[in-house]
This record gives C-alpha cells, sequence and structure tokens, in this order.
C-alpha cells in the first residue's frame, strides 16, 4: 500500500518531508523487527520511546517514520499528534478493516475471562464454526497455536491477525479484553459485536488510581459497541446481573442486553444448582427454552463462566441442544481448577487464583468437597497491586489448614519483602514461609496424606517465573508432578 494512502486515514498530521510514490510493506512499532519498505511508528510506552530508535528502524530498512516530535530524517517523516490512535486507524486502514468481516466476541472481567473465551470457542465448534482466539494462554486461529505477550495485544498485532483470521476462513473471533488494554487504546479500531461482562473485584490496583476508575475501564468494552442498530447486524452485551456494578455496566452501553444470573430473573438463569467433587448440575433457562446440564467444570463460579458463554450462543441463535453438547463436552481448562493427574491418594490441583475474589472462590469449592486437611501454597505478584496482598493471605489462612506462603513472579521486588506484606498483622493460622516456590510444593506435597488436598495458587498455566528483568522456565504443574513422583518413589 502506497504512503499516501495510509496516511490518508489520519484527519490532522504534519508533513516534514515526503517522498513520492513510497511503497509501504508492513507496520512496525518495534524497530528492531523493521525491515526495507517497512513504515516505522513512534509509540512511547511506560519504559521505551520509539522516538529514540528511529535511526534503527531507518538503518534496519524502514522508508518512512511516524512519530509525535518534528525529527529530521533521509526517509518521509510525518508527524501525528498521537501516535497511538494513528497505529490504530493506519493498521486497521492497512489490513482492511478486518473486523467488519468477521463477528468479534470480546470478554472482560476480574476473573473468568480465559474460562468463558474457550467455552464460547466449544460452542462455536461445536456448531461447526471456524473460530480464532486471543487471550491469556495463547492465540488460535483455527487448530493452530501462537504464543501472545499479553492478555490482549497492541493495535497492530490484532488487526494483523485478525486479518490473518479472515485469511484462513475464521468465521468467529473471541479476544479477552483486559482493563489495560481498554485504558491503552490497544482495541482502537476493533469492531465488536458482542461484549461479555463476567465480574469485578480488587486487581490491578497498582495501575488504576482506585476500583471506580478500574470499572470504568472495563465499561469502555460496552461503550465501544457504538450507538447505532443495525437489523442485519445487532450487538449484543452480556451481563452479569449478579455483579454489584451490573447497572454501570448496563448503562454504558446503548446495545441489547442479555443479563444473566444465579440468583434472580435475568434473560438466562441457572436454578436447581448441584455441587458436587466430580461435576455440576443445573437447569439452564434461557430465551430458547430450559435445559439441563451436567458438566465437568467444578463450582459455583464456573456456572456462572458456563452462564456467560451461553449469552454468547443465545446472542448468536446457536440451539440449545447444541449449547447443551458443547458445555458437556469440556473437561478443564488449562491452568484452571486443574487435578494433577496420578494414582495417588491425596488431590494436587493448580489454579490461576491471583485475586482475592478468585482465591476465596477457589478455596469454597474445595471446602464442599474436602475429607481431610487442606493446604494451600500462595504468593503475590512482584511490582503489582500491594493492597490484596495481605487479603489473600487471610482467605489462604481463613480457609486452608495449613499455608505455605512462597514466590510468585516477584519481578523487580525481594520475594521476602512481598511475603512479609502478605503475613503482617496476620492474627491466626498455621503457616510457613518457604521463598523457593519449587521447595514450597515439594514440601507441601511431602506433607500430603490421605485424601488432603492441595491448591497450588496463583500462576495456573504459566510456564515461567519473572525474577528481576529476567524469564525463567517454570510450571507448577510439571513441579508438582515431579513432587509427586518422588514420593511415590
Amino acid at each position: 500500500m502506497k504512503l499516501n494512502e495510509i496516511i490518508s486515514i489520519i484527519p490532522f498530521y504534519e508533513v516534514v518531508y515526503l517522498a513520492e510514490e513510497v511503497l509501504i510493506s508492513e507496520i512496525k512499532m518495534d524497530s528492531r523487527a523493521v525491515k526495507p519498505g517497512d513504515l516505522f511508528i513512534c509509540i512511547k510506552g511506560f519504559t521505551v520511546d520509539g522516538h529514540d530508535y528511529i535511526e534503527q528502524a531507518i538503518t534496519n530498512g524502514a522508508v518512512a517514520i511516524i512519530a509525535e516530535k518534528k525529527v529530521h530524517t533521509k526517509v518521509s517523516t510525518i508527524v501525528v499528534p498521537d501516535s497511538l490512535r494513528a497505529l490504530a486507524m493506519i493498521a486497521a486502514h492497512f489490513y482492511d478493516y478486518p473486523t467488519t468481516k468477521i463477528p468479534l466476541i470480546g470478554i472482560t472481567g476480574t476473573n473468568g475471562k480465559t474460562t468463558i473465551t474457550y467455552l464460547v470457542e466449544s460452542i462455536l465448534n461445536e456448531y461447526k464454526r471456524n473460530t480464532g482466539v486471543i487471550g491469556t494462554i495463547q492465540m488460535k486461529i483455527g487448530n493452530h497455536l501462537y504464543p501472545v505477550q499479553n492478555t490482549t495485544p497492541d493495535s497492530l498485532f490484532l488487526q494483523k491477525n485478525f486479518n490473518k483470521m479472515v485469511e484462513c476462513n475464521v468465521e468467529a473471533a473471541i479476544m479477552e479484553v483486559s482493563s489495560h488494554a481498554l485504558d491503552m487504546g490497544r482495541v482502537y479500531g476493533c469492531d465488536f459485536d458482542i461484549a461479555v461482562f463476567s465480574n469485578l473485584s480488587q486487581d490491578h490496583l497498582d495501575y488504576h488510581e482506585d476500583m471506580d476508575e478500574y470499572l470504568r475501564a472495563k465499561s469502555l468494552l460496552f461503550s465501544q459497541l457504538g450507538n447505532t442498530y443495525k437489523k442485519t447486524n445487532p450487538k449484543f452485551a452480556v451481563i452479569n446481573a449478579d455483579d454489584p456494578n451490573f447497572a454501570v455496566i448496563a448503562r454504558s452501553t446503548a446495545q441489547h442486553i442479555i443479563s444473566y444470573s444465579c440468583q434472580k430473573e435475568a434473560s438466562i438463569t441457572a436454578k436447581d444448582i448441584l455441587l458436587e467433587a466430580n461435576q455440576t448440575t443445573f437447569l439452564l433457562t434461557c430465551p430458547m427454552g430450559e435445559i439441563r446440564i451436567s458438566s465437568k467444570l467444578i463450582g459455583t463460579f464456573n456456572v456462572y463462566n458456563m452462564l456467560a458463554a451461553v449469552g454468547v450462543g443465545v446472542a448468536l441463535h446457536i440451539p440449545l441442544l447444541t449449547i447443551k453438547a458443547a458445555l458437556e463436552k469440556i473437561t478443564g481448562i488449562s491452568g484452571r481448577f486443574e487435578p494433577i493427574e496420578g494414582d495417588h491418594s491425596f488431590t494436587t490441583i493448580v489454579d490461576y487464583a491471583h485475586t482475592p475474589d478468585s482465591l476465596e472462590n477457589v478455596l469454597k469449592v474445595i471446602t464442599d468437597f474436602a475429607k481431610n486437611n487442606i493446604y494451600v501454597v500462595v504468593g503475590c505478584g512482584g511490582d503489582r497491586d500491594k493492597s490484596k496482598r495481605p487479603l489473600m493471605a487471610s482467605i489462604a489462612l481463613k480457609y486452608a489448614d495449613k499455608v505455605i506462603f512462597t514466590s510468585d513472579n516477584p519481578r523487580t521486588e525481594d520475594p521476602n519483602e512481598i511475603i512479609k506484606d502478605m503475613v503482617r498483622g496476620q492474627k491466626v493460622g498455621n503457616y510457613e514461609i518457604i521463598e523457593d516456590r519449587e521447595q514450597a510444593i515439594t514440601h507441601i506435597i511431602n506433607l500430603a496424606l490421605k485424601d488432603d488436598i492441595i491448591l497450588i495458587a496463583g500462576k495456573g498455566h504459566e510456564t515461567y517465573q519473572l525474577i528481576g528483568h529476567s524469564k525463567y522456565d517454570f510450571d507448577d504443574r510439571q513441579v508438582a508432578k515431579n513432587a509427586i513422583r518422588s514420593k511415590e518413589k
């Protein structure tokens, strides 16, 4: 695409220098990835400013620069008021507005995003629809898997890969949408058709000023559904009616609302819920009728996740029997209440629970079917919301017979200082501090006896530890398996 056509989408800009007939091969925002013929857009981030790498981009072959500062280079250079917004506009235009060509489903909330995403994928696949997924664990296009850096990547990554989905005949795209992404404008240019709100509880207060600001960021997904109506393409907001913030989210959108609840009347409800150690059953009611669901997903929080996914199915007019078949096929989600397989007399569960609310939800479920001791291994991430640390510790001590406080992605903080923040002021509870996470997991597994339950919380699907500025291989599930094998020997 020619540079003139690319910048035609931007309403206001200043030309420092513009060569004739500049042809752009690709758009890049990382100077290291620039190749001959690329357009380099300078983005100012928290720690790195793209303007500092213009020369590197030109050396690597950039034929044009878009910046927020007036810089003089030997290639075509355009200055814009906001390069982040310009990036989103340009990327959407360059890739020919891919999200207008396939339904885009966005899922936001403190907890449940990943599980809801994969439940929706299962429903669509059962309906014989080819899907694309972008989320915390990975990106999927059909059956092909790709790694992702953030829960919701930047606008350039999104538009490029949504275009790839269109080329691969994807019939619906499902994306986890974080509050950071909404606040930072990473989803600018995405045309959402369905937005899902799971819940809101304390998290990310290292980034957001307070819970009101956190809620405001979440509500952006619903306001971005737009104000207009099309009979041929109606848009929907699927909202948890049992969350205290339901009314705020509902007021944030002009679109059709599908509510879901376990406690009150709503568009979609779960009644006669029966929670067992190996399954969950309930009567699902929705606009298409009612049907009994028997799922391998455990706990009330997973009933809510299933109702949210049903809401998407209802919006897409998927038959009720298809929805039932999809929900009943799923046996689990990676790192979400995931049992460690093996022939042993105790149970070990790995879960991503890293907020007070999610940790309590998981421990409540375990308490319901525990026959003996409950053990918990838990820590808190470094360079993140410090106020949730004592809350996490209190919840673990409230439900568990013994807790091991340990390290969990300390980043640039001292892990022992993080643990001190957790245990400071705790008046009661049986706990130990073992800073090394592998040692902590091994120790608790060695303590376990018949019918005990171990919860290893916080990292779930993650296969790394973030220590300092480095990333090390570490998988709670593999560490637990190794410890169990050693114990059995």
